[in-house]
């Protein structure tokens, strides 16, 4: 019996593990989809989930790079939700296929509603051109609390690959399909993505590879241990 009882321990111990593996990997706010190509426009939503169980999200606000600007920047209308786009006049003018460009936006602010505990929300944006010059972009981001609370969620990528406390939305950029493609099929017209809701299928996070991933290692865990009791109660020649 206390075999059992030390195998049930076990077990229980690798799920309370695996699961706080999986956990922070659904927490931060993320930018989805993770990747869009280099030189062509693209739709994104900013995934909010709230963190807090006495309190709940009423504000986000998201920063747009000034190194490499975005001529072309739109939104998608939420309900509940009021919206403020920010264009401030850029350090140095960036020279762009469409000319220099001087002003572009730098923040946009969702205010007004509520994402409530247990749950969480998605803000969609249309924007271009991506730059080529770079992998990735970054989106500092805000998200304020009923309670005052505020977490900034802006933390670069570690050099040695772990992953911050507070990491900050971040679009990986990848060369185009084919040379002279603007990545997508909306690059005529950079508008239009905004009116096109999120695609199924393409939400899927580090998060959701990590729960399979810590069940697959429960199950292997509950098999050892099956295993091993069937070997002790076996009758010995």
């Amino acid at each position: 019996m206390s075999f059992v009882r030390r195998a049930a321990t076990v077990l229980a111990a690798t799920a309370v593990l695996t699961a706080g593996l999986a956990l922070p990997a659904l927490a931060h706010v993320t930018i989805q989809p993770g990747t869009a190509e280099q030189g062509g426009f693209t739709k994104v939503a900013f995934r909010v989930p709230n963190e807090r169980d006495n309190a709940s999200t009423t504000k986000i606000e998201v920063s747009f790079p000034t190194d490499h600007p975005l001529a072309f920047v739109s939104v998608k209308p939420l309900p509940g939700w009021e919206v403020k786009v920010t264009e401030s006049k850029l350090p140095k003018p960036v020279k762009t296929e469409y000319g220099d460009l001087e002003e572009a936006v730098t923040k946009v602010v969702w205010s007004g509603g509520k994402i409530n505990p247990g749950e969480f929300q998605e803000f969609e944006v249309s924007m271009g051109q991506l730059p080529k010059d770079t992998g990735q972009l970054m989106f500092p981001t805000k998200q304020t609390y009923s309670n005052g609370e505020v977490v900034d969620w802006s933390e670069a990528p570690k050099a040695d690959g772990t992953e911050p406390e507070h990491p900050a939305p971040l679009l990986k950029l990848v060369p185009a399909a084919t040379s002279g493609s603007h990545g997508t099929a909306s690059a005529a017209a950079p508008a239009s993505p905004a009116t096109t809701p999120v695609a199924a299928g393409t939400s899927s996070t580090d998060g959701t590879a990590r729960l399979l991933g810590g069940a697959g290692l429960a199950v292997g865990v509950a098999g050892v241990i099956i295993g091993a009791m069937g070997l002790r109660r076996r009758p010995t020649a």
